[in-house]
C-alpha cells in the first residue's frame, strides 16, 4: 500500500523526535521541538524538561548535573549535528508537502511526551517573523520557551 502524506509527515516528525532523544540520552521527561519555515529559511530548535526542569540543549550539564549525576554529550558538534538533522527532516517534510500538494506549515510546534509515548504537534500557516524586520525565528523559540517554561502555554 503506497504511503498518504500523514504518513510521509508523521515518519518525519517521529525521526526528530528520535534524535531530540538520543540526544539526551533518553533521559528526558518531554521534548519541545520548534520548526519554522518562511520562503526559503528553515529553522529547527529543540528543548527539553528533564528531572522536572526545562533546559536549553546548551545548558543541559551546567542546569541538571547536581540533580541527575549524567553527564551529556553537549558539544558543539553534536549539537550542530542535532540541528542539521532536525533542518533536513524539515526539508523533507516541505518536499512532501509539495509533492502531495499541501501548504507547508510555517511553524510546527512539537510536544513529545516521553512516558506517554504521545505526541501533540500544532501549525501553523501564517507568516511569523519574514513579515516582521525585527523578529527572528530564534526570537520566536525563545518565546517559547519562556512561554511554556513559566507555565503559559496556551
Amino acid at each position: 500500500m503506497e504511503k498518504v502524506f500523514e504518513d510521509h509527515l508523521s515518519e518525519l516528525q517521529t525521526d526528530m523526535v528520535a534524535i531530540s532523544l538520543e540526544y539526551v540520552d533518553d533521559q528526558a521527561e518531554e521534548i519541545y521541538i520548534y520548526c519554522s519555515y518562511e520562503p526559503e529559511a528553515y529553522y529547527f530548535n529543540v528543548f527539553y524538561k528533564i528531572a522536572g526542569e526545562f533546559v536549553l540543549k546548551h545548558q543541559i550539564n551546567d542546569r541538571l548535573n547536581q540533580k541527575t549525576k549524567h553527564v551529556y554529550d553537549t558539544s558543539i558538534d553534536r549539537q550542530k549535528a542535532l540541528l542539521k538533522i532536525g533542518r533536513e527532516d524539515l526539508e523533507l517534510i516541505h518536499k512532501r508537502c509539495k509533492k502531495f500538494n499541501r501548504d507547508m506549515p510555517t511553524e510546527m510546534k512539537l510536544k513529545y511526551n516521553v512516558k506517554e509515548n504521545s505526541l501533540n504537534a500544532k501549525y501553523n500557516y501564517d507568516l511569523v517573523y519574514s513579515n516582521d524586520e525585527d523578529l527572528l525565528p530564534t526570537d520566536i523559540f525563545e518565546s517559547w520557551v519562556d512561554e511554556i517554561s513559566n507555565g503559559k502555554a496556551k
